[in-house]
């Protein structure tokens, strides 16, 4: 299996622009996403493509999740891209625009082959985007179609702007926000928010990305490296919820090991889910 971190901020980064690439990595994302799909213009998809692939074919052991997002499966990039991409420098590939169960099989089954063909000896896993009425429809179904799956991701801009629907009105971000996040919490993989284009709003952002953690996504798309750190504060935990989550944890060893289903730390009342995430807190903090 790769290495799949924390993934508090993904930063894009255009494949057409190679020069960024190395500077990209040794910044503060938790992941680095190398895009070959909206940031590449048509006539520059091929060279992208082969500067994508070189420099994985070259990237060491790092610490970072590397993503790809190529083009869709309807378009005609989308082969040559996971053909070209498919190294062992690759933990996730990301594909805009699924919106079947049908489709994440197909993926499934080209990675398969151009795992045996690259002599990879682990999976290569798939990060889905959300990104279509029909797509959002059938998250769930998407969502559970492959172990290979890791996580949901939105993408505002294909999903509204062809219908209308205002970018930031928070009664359709609220509703995308749930249903993704149910559709992810089925197949027990975690839930990603998208990108926010106004890079000079760094309040917007924020605001943005606290409402999504406040729907229990884990982590948001970074258009610019001024939107990293503050993706990380908001998506990680805060010193006083570190603090809770260790008490709850020794209360709840210990409720255990008395023969009790739930305990009260600081007034709050713990049974086992509240234990679970409390100890996802404490992981994370110590992988932070």
């Amino acid at each position: 299996m790769p290495k799949i971190l924390r993934m508090r901020s993904k930063l894009f980064v255009p494949a057409c622009r190679p020069e960024f690439f190395d500077k990209a990595l040794a910044g503060n994302a938790d992941a680095l996403s190398i895009d070959l799909e909206d940031s590449v213009a048509e006539r520059d998809k091929g060279v992208a493509r082969e500067a994508a692939a070189s420099w994985l074919a070259k990237l060491g052991t790092v610490e970072k999740s590397v993503i790809v997002r190529v083009n869709g499966l309807e378009t005609p990039h989308f082969e040559a891209d996971m053909e070209a991409v498919v190294k062992d420098g690759l933990d996730i590939v990301n594909v805009p625009k699924i919106e079947s169960a049908e489709d994440v099989r197909k993926i499934d089954t080209l990675l398969e082959e151009l795992e045996t063909c690259a002599g990879l000896t682990r999976r290569v896993l798939l990060l889905a985007n959300i990104e279509s009425p029909k797509g959002l429809r059938l998250a769930a179904e998407i969502a559970t179609a492959s172990d290979r799956v890791v996580g949901l991701q939105i993408g505002y801009g294909d999903l509204f702007e062809p219908i209308g629907v205002d970018r930031h009105q928070r009664a359709a971000l609220d509703h995308v926000l749930l249903q993704v996040r149910l559709a992810a919490a089925e197949a027990g993989i975690e839930a990603y928010d998208g990108a926010f284009a106004r890079v000079a709003d760094l309040d917007g952002f924020v605001g943005e990305a606290e409402r999504a953690r406040a729907f229990g996504f884990a982590g948001k798309t970074c258009v610019h490296p001024r939107q990293v750190d503050a993706a990380n504060r908001v998506f990680g935990p805060s010193a006083e919820q570190i603090a809770f989550a260790r008490r709850v944890v020794e209360a709840w060893d210990a409720a255990l090991a008395r023969g009790h289903g739930a305990v009260s730390v600081d007034g709050v009342m713990i049974d086992q889910p509240y234990a679970k995430r409390a100890a996802e807190l404490c992981a994370m903090a110590e992988a932070i």
